[in-house]
């Protein structure tokens, strides 16, 4: 950081945190969720509204789910806990780690990170993947271990027909492997480059498709809304397809600011994505949101959100650019931090939740009444999203504090479990029918 930033950021810092908590209240009466979310007026400030959630342990205690299931710790005392793939044989893979090394550009992007490390674990990434293995179902794992180490904060995980893909902060990897192995000794292969240059969102989502055959990865933007120019932003904001035999690839989406978690939706075999979106244009803009990933479309970044709402801070306009823009399927609400999308499978867990997606939301840090901190579900019909979303995991915020932040989900439909990892009490939840 040079030095001029460094005395403005600290000259406004205190400043700052003051007006931060005096932001504009947001209107309860918005419905900010679903295929036609409620939109309030720009309202840009200097400063940002910025509230974190200190953390607090759980003291004993769970997150609440519905009536009929149960939920306790499958794994605990991980070291940031981000995405997880379950295996054929029923194994769970956790990846740990936190990357990013993006510099701050203007005195409030310091202020901003230092408010939203209030809200984090003080762990260091673990750089790694770690193996649990639950045989039985029975909730309480007979094997745990370090299936893989020293990786470059891995985050989205693929299997497909004897290889192990790893989508690290860089690059995207594979491991010879088979379910039932418990470690990996062999060197890492690298398909494919990421785009890596900065970083300000380091996350690599990663799927496969149905038939094995695709890989699809999601960058996210290298800034808010382009401030730090245009050049950085090549391939971001971006899914790419990449052909699993030849290692070709190409960009089938562009303007997803933040694709953070990728799924194959099982009934027809389509590319859904939760999106984190832009910040500082209010409390109530712009809602995050899931959406099928469509072969040529543009989701408006940094020109437009949600459609054709035009950004008035990006410089220069391209109305080119905004006139192309669609609208995603599906708002989850502004500043949930989605960061977690898995599908029911084989029914699901039956009754309201046989046929829908399942969404971890990390929680807010920029709007005064928090948003986020839970897990909800998402009914669809004909793999379309079919209603409102409904609570499925909550209780992560309690009294003004923050008890855990869901990352990732993954459902296992032989075992009908869900898990839930939580990157602030660095564990992961398993949630069953109570039996």
């Amino acid at each position: 950081m040079n030095k001029n930033l460094l005395a403005a950021s600290a000259a406004t810092l205190a400043m700052a945190l003051t007006v931060a908590s005096c932001g504009n209240a947001s209107d309860p009466k918005l419905n900010q969720t679903g295929a036609t979310p409620d939109l309030p007026k720009v309202n840009e400030t200097l400063v940002p509204p910025m509230k974190i959630s200190p953390p607090a342990g759980w003291n004993g205690e769970t997150p609440t789910v519905p009536q009929g299931f149960t939920i306790a710790p499958f794994a605990t005392d991980l070291k940031i806990p981000r995405q997880m793939l379950v295996l054929p044989n029923g194994d769970v893979l956790i990846a740990e780690g936190r990357g990013g090394h993006a510099p701050p550009l203007r005195p409030k992007d310091m202020i901003a990170g230092v408010i939203k490390k209030q809200g984090n674990t003080k762990i260091k990434g673990g750089n790694r993947i770690t193996l649990v293995r639950d045989a039985n179902n029975d909730g309480t794992p007979e094997l745990r271990t370090v299936l893989v180490d020293n990786l470059d904060a891995p985050y989205g995980l693929a299997y497909v027909d004897g290889y192990l893909y790893v989508a690290e902060q860089g690059a995207l990897v594979r491991f010879a492997f088979q379910p039932g192995q418990t470690g990996i000794a062999t060197p890492a292969e690298r398909v494919t480059a990421l785009p890596s240059r900065i970083n300000h969102h380091w996350t690599k989502s990663l799927t496969a498709s149905a038939d094995g055959s695709k890989l699809y990865v999601g960058t996210g933007s290298n800034s808010n809304i382009g401030e730090r120019g245009i050049a950085v932003e090549e391939e971001r904001a971006t899914v790419w397809e990449i052909d699993r035999a030849t290692g070709a690839r190409r960009t089938i989406a562009t303007g997803i600011r933040n694709p953070t978690a990728l799924a194959i939706e099982p009934t027809t075999n389509l590319l859904w994505s939760v999106v984190n979106e832009r910040d500082e244009l209010g409390p109530q803009l712009v809602p995050d949101y899931l959406t099928q990933v469509r072969d040529g479309a543009f989701y408006g970044w940094p020109y437009s959100y949600w459609g054709q709402n035009r950004d008035p801070r990006v410089m220069p306009q391209n109305p080119e650019m905004v006139a192309k823009a669609i609208k995603p399927d599906y708002a989850l609400g502004s500043h949930v931090a989605a960061l977690g999308l898995d599908f029911a499978r084989n029914g699901g867990f039956g009754g309201p939740f046989a046929n829908g997606a399942f969404i971890g939301m990390h929680g807010s840090w920029n709007r005064q009444d928090p948003s986020g901190y839970k897990v909800v579900w998402v009914p669809f019909n004909a793999g379309r999203p079919a209603g409102q979303p409904v609570d499925f995991a909550t209780g992560f915020l309690k009294d003004g504090k923050a008890r855990g932040r869901p990352v990732g989900v993954a459902f296992d439909g032989n075992k009908r479990v869900l898990f839930v990892a939580d990157d602030l009490s660095n564990t992961v939840w398993r949630i069953a029918p109570a039996r």
